[in-house]
């Protein structure tokens, strides 16, 4: 984490580094979990990511971030539920221009960042969970819509074949390797490059 570190701007300017989000709301060796939630015109500081993460929006409101380095801002809305993945990136800021909430967990993948030790990409992912909707899925990650109603509908897991992430689009409760899913509407992140831990 970089939060007090100071940078320079283009134009000299020094510039103390803030936190990702306000609140981690899980950290282990390989993923920490972020909650990153702003008012309408709020902004989360200047910040670096050193690791590759992927944002699941649970509030949403239109947005831009401003680079560090002086290239042009990014608009952007994202939508509730959605998965978005992000390579580290430059120091930027992220502001609410909206006139509603914004708010998402924000997942890095530590694995492929801080604390990569080699090639972390030699698991054999399988085929992805049948009866689950892919919501989106890249070399490394893999995320399902997940909606479980009352009544003993239940999904179970298998730590042995990958790692996931639940992330609930309700509360925005947040667990690493969960074996069984019961009532709950959410997004499952598969880290695929985990697949066929023995």
């Amino acid at each position: 984490m970089t939060a007090g570190q100071i940078v320079e701007s283009p134009s000299g300017e020094k510039v103390v580094l803030g936190e990702i989000g306000q609140t981690i709301l899980l950290d282990n060796s390989r993923i920490r979990i972020w909650e990153v939630a702003l008012e309408p015109g709020q902004t989360q500081p200047w910040h670096l990511h050193h690791n590759p993460y992927l944002v699941a929006n649970l509030e949403s409101s239109p947005c831009h971030m401003d680079w560090l380095n002086g290239d042009p801002a990014r608009f952007l809305e994202e939508t509730v539920g959605g998965v978005i993945f992000r390579p580290p990136s430059p120091v930027h800021m992220l502001t609410n221009d909206g006139d509603r909430s914004y708010r998402n967990r924000l997942v890095e993948l530590k694995d492929l960042g801080e604390e990569a030790v080699g090639d972390s990409t030699t698991g054999s992912p399988g085929a992805p969970l049948s009866g689950l909707p892919v919501v989106f899925e890249n070399e490394e990650v893999r995320a399902y819509s997940v909606e479980l109603g009352p009544g003993g509908e239940r999904l179970a897991l298998s730590p042995d074949s990958a790692a996931y992430v639940w992330i609930g689009l309700a509360g925005g409760e947040v667990s690493y390797e969960p074996s069984e899913l019961t009532e709950g509407v959410g997004r499952l992140v598969e880290l695929k490059y985990l697949g066929e831990r023995r």
